[in-house]
């Protein structure tokens, strides 16, 4: 936020708490050291932010709104959503590295003995508004209270679809570490999370919490949830290692050359969480499409694909105009092009990398077929019994 922004926020206290707080005080001077900031704002790993301008988006609206009358777009019958979580959870993996998609970028991941919930969304909307806003696509697989144990909350940046005020608020009563990028941390303190339980990094910073190596990582995006513009806070890619397991979360990212970089400083990665969902033309810079989150995945261990990659980022809210089945099925296409493994559970189905991942394209029951029919993908045999691989 600019500096007329953050005097003009402190004339208007009646502002929605889900708008957060801006860095002030030594959280401030901090992102002011910081060498990924400048002028006011931090900069992606190719230059400035990437945020869309808001001339660019007044023009995209005209297009979005044509865009959501598609057939396609959401939906047409219920997302199967997997029914016995919890009792799933209630086994350790016997691997020891277990993932649960719990739809869009929410991920709970079992790390060598640990729980660490990424990006937790578990309202009705993505907006600072309970009454407007994208709307849920599917209910979460499971009440937020039910998921005990937690260790680390792990936030990849301040956009409602990815940090959700009341879910954190919920949070708060678990006794939980909340590892966010630098100066995301004076939007939970806003709302209740007490400094000490909060881990704040810069980009290639680590930390130690509950036996876990947690880094925050470089990704090219932007931040702001206030009505007046950028505020000074960092967004970041994730990756949390335990003792025998590691895994990259990737955020939202446009793709950039750095995945590179990250494989080699910090991988190699069981399994990798990767963005696919909610790309345009429009934002070509801050969100990846199926194609390019296959090749972040193949980058991050060294150009040849290995570990497992969950693509997430789609399936929960419409935010982009593409049809909802879209980034599933172009994530298989591209899987098969480079003879990548990708699990692909519905909602609140847990896995374990380690074991074989049976085909389940289970969004094909419930999306709107394209005119043609669905495509048959190299490879694919009818029904739920091959491997992607």
């Amino acid at each position: 936020m600019t500096g007329v922004g953050r005097q003009l926020s402190g004339l208007v206290p009646s502002w929605p708490a889900a708008f957060g707080a801006d860095p002030a005080g030594a959280r401030l001077r901090r992102i002011e050291q910081s060498p990924n900031y400048s002028e006011g704002a931090f900069n992606n790993p190719l230059g400035p932010p990437d945020r869309p301008s808001l001339r660019g988006l007044v023009r995209a609206l005209p297009v979005q709104m044509r865009a959501s009358a598609l057939p396609g777009r959401k939906p047409e019958r219920p997302v199967p959503v997997y029914g016995n979580t919890l009792a799933d959870l209630a086994v350790p993996p016997v691997s020891g590295l277990r993932l649960t998609w719990m739809g869009h970028a929410t991920v709970l991941a079992e790390i060598d003995g640990r729980r660490v919930l990424f990006d937790p969304v578990w309202s009705e909307r993505c907006s600072p508004f309970d009454f407007v806003g994208p709307r849920r696509l599917h209910p979460p697989p499971v009440p937020l209270e039910s998921l005990t144990g937690l260790d680390v909350v792990v936030i990849s940046h301040d956009h409602y679809d990815h940090l959700d005020m009341p879910t954190i608020r919920t949070l708060v009563d678990h006794d939980v570490v909340f590892a966010v990028p630098l100066g995301v941390g004076a939007h939970l303190e806003h709302w209740g999370v007490p400094s000490q339980r909060l881990c704040e990094l810069d980009w290639n910073e680590s930390a130690q919490v509950a036996g876990l190596t947690l880094t925050a990582v470089p990704a090219r995006h932007f931040c702001g949830r206030g009505p007046l513009g950028r505020r000074p806070t960092l967004w970041a890619s994730w990756v949390v290692g335990g003792d025998e397991h590691r895994v990259y979360h990737s955020g939202d990212t446009g793709y950039f050359p750095g995945f590179t970089e990250i494989g080699e400083r910090h991988g190699p990665f069981d399994a990798t969480m990767i963005q696919v969902g909610a790309y345009s033309e429009l934002w070509p810079a801050n969100h990846m499409t199926p194609a390019e989150g296959m090749r972040a995945h193949a980058d991050l261990s060294g150009g040849t694909p290995s570990g497992v990659m969950l693509p997430i980022h789609w399936g929960t809210f419409d935010l982009a105009p593409h049809p909802w089945a879209e980034p599933a099925e172009g994530t298989v296409a591209a899987a098969r092009e480079l003879g990548a493994r990708i699990a692909t559970p519905r909602p609140g189905a847990p896995f374990e990398p380690a074991a074989d991942q049976p085909e389940d394209w289970w969004w094909r029951a419930a999306a709107v077929a394209p005119e043609g029919g669905w495509p048959e993908h190299p490879g694919a045999v009818t029904g739920t019994s091959t491997i992607l691989e």
